[in-house]
This record gives C-alpha cells, structure tokens and sequence, in this order.
C-alpha cells in the first residue's frame, strides 16, 4: 500500500503526568515510526510508557509537546469534531476489554462502528473478515453465547471492518489463554500479509510479540531498542535486559 508516507509517526514525543515535585514524564522525547502494511509490537517492563505512546498514537490522549502524525494528518492541528471523525474513519482499536455491545449479537457488532457513522459496509469484505477470523457459525450469537477468544475475534473484525489506515491493540490477548491468543494473534498477521492492514499492538507477552515483523522496546519512556524477525525467545532475552 505504500506511497512511502508512514501509517503513523510521533517526532518528539514528550508526555507528562502531573505538575512540580510529583510529574511524571511517561513519554521523554520519543521518535518512531509505524510503516504502512507492517504488523508492528510495543513491549517494555511495566510503567516505561508503552500504553501512553500508544494512546498519544491514537489520539486518545494528548502529548505535552512534540507532533503525532496519522499518516500525513498532524493529530495538534485537529478540533474535537475533526479529531472525533480521524479516529472513526481512519484508525481501528482493539483492547483488552473486548469493549463489545451485550445486546447485539457478533454480526452487529462488528458492523456496529459504521452503523453509528452512517456508512454502509463492504460486504465483500466484511464477509471476508468474517471467515478469515472464523466466526461464520456465531455470527447470530451475544457476547456471553460466546467464548474469550471468540470475543476477542469478534472486536478484531470490528477494528478492521472499516479498512482503517491503521489499528492498534492494547494487550489483545491479555485475558485470553494460549489457545485463543494464537488465533487472534493469527488473525492480525493474516490481515498484515493478506490484507495490506496496518497493525500497531502493545503487549508484554513475548510469544504475542513473535507474531509481529518488528518489536519496538521501551524503558522509561523512552525507545531503548528494536528488533525485526523476532522470535519468543529473542524477546524474552531481551526484555530480561530491561527489568520488569
């Protein structure tokens, strides 16, 4: 998909929590980029600011100074009203909490984002994401007819459902076990290699980081290494490195 322009970049990135004796600097002074079609993870011990840099990313939270690009849009120069519509049109989320409707079954859930935005799916694709993430059979299931991992399948379809410029998951797998984090973690890079999407996914799980094609590694709010091909193994070394 590339015209070169990355999927999202931050230039010094700066973020403090806090005023005086008691701020915290969670972000200090962070450059990186996410490339366009590039299945990409965020790892560091707890509190070195992977979930901050990822929420600034999104544009869910503000930074204190430096700029966050969505592809060529600076996120600083958006209102409320134009940052609202980037974040709907542009950018998919996938949390840890499957965040899904209990009334509406797996069907209407992951069409549900365009259904509030007024825009009509591609059913092509939709039905696409549905059997690539292997859901045909519970598409007229709720929330509680279904299992963990199923659920977290179902948000996944719906973050990808409006062909977003990129996604990002916080901790996707974070309350699923072994099995179900496979097939979800299986489902993003399916839809990296396949479907030209750009993934962006915060995790402490060094097997979940495996799946992607680049690790970014954080400590103390800042970028202290990268690692492309990782392996399980190679980021657990590493991340024994930084403490946890």
């Amino acid at each position: 998909m590339s015209n070169g322009t990355p999927a999202a970049r931050g230039t010094n990135l700066v973020k403090v929590y806090g005023e005086g004796d008691a701020a915290v600097r969670a972000l200090d002074g962070i450059s990186v980029e996410f490339a366009a079609g590039q299945f990409s993870a965020i790892m560091g011990p707890s509190g070195s600011g992977k979930s901050t840099l990822m929420h600034c990313m999104a544009g869910l939270d503000t930074i204190t100074s430096g700029q966050v690009y969505v592809g060529d849009v600076e996120l600083s120069t958006l209102n409320d009203k134009e940052l609202t519509r980037l974040r709907r049109d542009r950018i998919g989320f996938i949390f840890q909490a499957y965040n899904l409707v209990p009334t509406l079954t797996a069907a209407e859930n992951i069409t549900l984002p365009m259904d509030i935005a007024g825009r009509e799916p591609d059913k092509a694709w939709v039905d696409r994401l549905i059997d690539t993430v292997g859901l045909r059979p519970r598409l007229s299931h709720r929330p509680s007819e279904l299992s963990g991992g199923q659920q977290q399948r179902v948000a996944a379809a719906r973050a990808l459902a409006s062909r977003p410029g990129i996604v990002f998951a916080d901790e996707p797998t974070g309350n699923l076990d072994s099995r179900a984090s496979a097939e979800v973690l299986g489902f993003l890079r399916t839809s990296v290699r396949e479907f030209d999407q750009t993934v962006v996914m915060v995790t402490h799980d060094p097997s979940a980081a495996s799946y992607a094609e680049r690790v970014v590694f954080l400590a103390d709010g800042r970028i202290v290494d990268e690692m492309t091909e990782p392996t399980a193994e190679k980021v657990l070394d590493r991340m024994k490195g930084l403490g946890d």
